[in-house]
């Protein structure tokens, strides 16, 4: 029975840092307040620090006031997370290398400028 006890208390510590998330305390429900180039670790190249802009940006525009409206919260939020995946094409396109993957980041650029497009428009008809 000790192992047992042992195996759990070895994986709640393992979990908790491995995953500072984890350990925050979530009771609040308010949206994350961080600075994410600050809190960066790894790599510090100018294409690292990019996609750690691109990210704290489309997270920040995601965090929109929910209205009880399903359809018009999607689509808000996506509007943001669409916007995201452009602006990490783009520094796909700035930095990267590899061919087929820069093919792959204007495809994902063209797609999503048309949906968030798309997403505008809808929500201009219905009183977004």
């Amino acid at each position: 029975m000790k192992l047992k006890h042992f195996q759990t208390a070895a994986f709640v510590c393992l979990a908790a840092f491995a995953s500072p998330a984890l350990a925050q305390d979530h009771s609040t429900h308010e949206p994350m307040k961080h600075d994410a180039m600050k809190a960066q670790v790894g790599d510090q190249s100018p294409s690292s620090k990019a996609f750690v802009e691109a990210n704290t940006k489309m997270h920040k525009d995601m965090a929109i006031e929910f209205t009880g409206n399903a359809d018009k919260d999607f689509v808000r939020g996506m509007i943001a997370h669409h916007q995201g995946a452009i602006d990490m094409a783009k520094v796909e396109l700035e930095y990267g290398k590899d061919a087929e993957i820069r093919k792959l980041a204007e495809t994902i650029i063209a797609a999503q400028e048309g949906e968030i497009k798309d997403m505008k428009a809808w929500l201009e008809k219905n009183g977004g």
